[in-house]
Parts: structure tokens; C-alpha cells; sequence
């Protein structure tokens, strides 16, 4: 038989009940890198298509979380320090998976150029070609600060030559690699100019990156920002939730590549996935700032990704590579190299003026589906 309660208690008990659920909702950002943690000890060596399903999910639940600690992070320090931080610690996670897969696979020498190469393009046309494409759709038209932005794309300008196109004819030919001391000087240059826009964008020249005008007056501008406690909590929870990523994403990689092989898609592909995993983060967050018309941060996200990927990933493959005597080929076919110019050219055309609207995003997104049927079909 069962037992009616009182009509107020059972109000009581049902309100105590919907008190510790949104509480339980509330923090599972917090949880949710123990759960991966604990899921990645009861591994099996064996992946069965069940596990395989269940990391994904765990995977995504993990990049949620990183999301969300970025964002307590960034609401602390304020921009662009916020999202210089997620940039860092993203890249971090995206080199060790990359040297983690060189040390595993000898075959893997064009694995950072794939990963690098397929972050500009995903980034340039792909997250630029949403968030542009999102933000017109709900603000018709969106501004942001031009001399940052411009500041951002000549940096990424540089380097993406520099790191991608510039070996394909300065490489040895016999080698088709950098030599030593040209591997060691395009490092050295690379982190020279990422040192230099942080520089400009965080102390000599920040307020090229702050949200212009009525960007600063969001609804979410004037919500108390967290605790130094709390924000310290996210930061650490942050760094543990992109090592769950990395960690669950090198358990994915062996099943990767055999699901690639089995599809007789390109090995370049990988780099793709890869890049998608690393770029989701951010990604996420870059999407949640444009729908509450913030497209100044979107842009900080995206064109501070880019430049991370090149400008911190790159010398710390080429130091490991260097010390470890690994092969490296860093230089994109002239396919590839059209491709880029072409992404880089639209982009400075896109933000020429201060403000976007939904034209510019349609054009970044036709780019990247062009990008992707160049990978598909070659």
C-alpha cells in the first residue's frame, strides 16, 4: 500500500527535491572531470563500440565543463586576459596530443602541419563564418574594435606563411623538411611574434580589445564577477577538464584512424579531428558570446586561437622534434596554399570595415566547405 503524504509536506519534500537538483545541475562542471577521470581507469586496453560511444559522450560533457570554468575565468580577470587564458591552456592540451601521437606513430611527421593548417581554416572560415553568420541573424549588424582585429590577422598572416607555406620552397629538397637551424629560426620567430601581439593585446594596447561602445553594457557586463577563491577553483578545474579532453581524445585516436582508413578518407583527415576536438572549447564559447551580441570576445577567441596554434604549438613540436631527432614536414601543397591566401585575403575584406553582417559569414562558411571537399575528394 502506498502513503499519501500531507499536501504540505509533499509541497515541502518537493521543493527540497527541486532545490538539490538545480544544485546537482548547478555544479556539474565541477563533477564532470572526475567522472572522465574515473571512466578513463576503468578503460578497457580494447575499445568495443560501447566504450568507444560512451568516451564521446564523456568527451563532450568534458569540453562543456571546460567551457564553462573558462567562462567563471574570464568574467574574473576581464578581457582579453579571459580568453588569452583559454587560448593558452587549449594550446597546451593540443600539443601535448600532438607530440603524444609523434611518439607513438613514426608515420606521423606531417601531423602538426595537418593539425595546424586545419585549425587556421576551421577558425578563419569556420568559426568566424558562424558566429558572423549567427550574429546577423539575431543583430542584423555587429561592430567590434578594427585595430585589433587588424592587428590579429597581420600576426596570423605572418605566421601562417612563415610556418606553412614559406618551407614548401625554402625546405630541402631531399629531405622535403626544414633544415635544423631553419626549423630552430622559424620557432624562435614564431613565438617572437605571438610574444608581441600578447604584448600589444593584454598591456600596451589592450583596449583594442575590449568590446566597443554598447558592448560593454550586456546584461551579463554587470553581473557580480566570481570570487578569487571561485575563479581559482574554475582555473584549476579548467586545466583538468582539457586534460580529461586530451586523454580521452588520445583513447580515440588508434579507433580514429582505423574509422578514417576503413572510409578510404585521406591520413590529413585526422588532422582535421583532431583540430576539431582541440578548437571545441573555445569554440563553444565563442558561440555563446555572439548570441548575447558580443562579437568583439567571438573574435578575441577565435583570432587568439589561431595565432596560438602557430605561434605556441609550432616551437614546441619543433623543440621536441629537435631533441628527440623526430622528421617534421611543415610545408602545404599548392592546393592548400590557394586556399589559405584565399581564407586570409576575405577575412582582412570581411572585417575592413567595423562591422559584419550575414554576407561575410555566408562567404567564410562556403570557403569551409570548400576546404572540406578539397580533403574529401582528393
Amino acid at each position: 500500500m502506498f502513503t499519501v503524504l500531507p499536501p504540505r509536506l509533499s509541497t515541502r519534500c518537493t521543493r527540497a527535491f527541486v532545490r538539490v537538483y538545480r544544485q546537482s545541475l548547478g555544479n556539474w562542471p565541477a563533477w564532470i572531470p572526475i567522472v572522465a577521470l574515473a571512466a578513463l581507469w576503468r578503460l578497457p586496453p580494447q575499445p568495443t563500440a560501447v566504450t568507444i560511444g560512451a568516451t564521446c559522450g564523456i568527451l563532450v560533457m568534458s569540453v562543456l565543463a571546460a567551457v564553462h570554468h573558462a567562462e567563471v575565468v574570464a568574467h574574473h580577470t576581464g578581457e582579453p586576459l579571459g580568453t588569452l587564458i583559454l587560448a593558452i591552456a587549449v594550446t597546451v592540451i593540443e600539443a601535448s596530443l600532438i607530440l603524444s601521437m609523434m611518439a607513438s606513430s613514426p608515420a606521423s611527421a606531417t601531423l602538426p602541419r595537418d593539425t595546424v593548417y586545419a585549425a587556421i581554416m576551421l577558425i578563419l572560415n569556420g568559426l568566424v563564418g558562424l558566429c558572423l553568420l549567427v550574429g546577423g541573424i539575431r543583430h542584423r549588424e555587429q561592430y567590434f574594435v578594427l585595430q585589433g582585429v587588424n592587428a590579429a590577422l597581420c600576426v596570423l598572416a605572418a605566421l601562417a606563411t612563415l610556418v606553412l607555406i614559406l618551407p614548401t620552397f625554402a625546405a630541402d629538397a631531399v629531405a622535403d623538411s626544414y633544415s635544423r637551424a631553419q626549423l630552430a629560426f622559424t620557432a624562435l620567430a614564431s613565438l617572437t611574434l605571438y610574444g608581441t601581439f600578447v604584448f600589444v593585446q593584454t598591456i600596451r594596447h589592450r583596449d583594442y580589445f575590449l568590446p566597443p561602445g554598447e558592448g560593454d553594457l550586456q546584461p551579463d557586463s554587470h553581473a557580480v564577477p566570481p570570487t578569487g577563491s571561485r575563479a581559482s577553483a574554475s582555473l584549476a578545474l579548467l586545466f583538468l577538464s582539457l586534460a580529461c579532453v586530451i586523454l580521452l581524445a588520445e583513447h580515440l585516436a588508434a579507433p580514429l584512424e582505423l574509422a578514417i582508413a576503413a572510409v578510404s578518407l585521406p591520413r590529413a583527415f585526422v588532422g582535421v579531428v583532431v583540430a576539431t576536438l582541440v578548437l571545441a572549447p573555445e569554440s563553444v564559447a565563442a558561440y555563446r558570446a555572439v548570441r548575447r551580441n558580443r562579437l568583439q570576445t567571438s573574435l578575441n577567441l577565435a583570432l587568439g586561437s589561431a595565432l596560438a596554434t602557430i605561434g605556441l604549438t609550432i616551437p614546441t613540436v619543433a623543440t621536441a622534434a629537435l631533441a628527440m631527432g623526430w622528421p617534421l614536414s611543415l610545408g602545404i601543397g599548392p592546393r592548400e596554399a590557394t586556399l589559405l591566401a584565399l581564407s586570409l585575403a576575405i577575412a582582412v575584406l570581411s572585417f575592413g570595415t567595423g562591422r559584419t553582417t550575414i554576407l561575410q559569414g555566408a562567404v567564410h562558411l562556403v570557403l569551409l566547405a570548400t576546404y572540406l571537399f578539397t580533403i574529401v575528394s582528393s
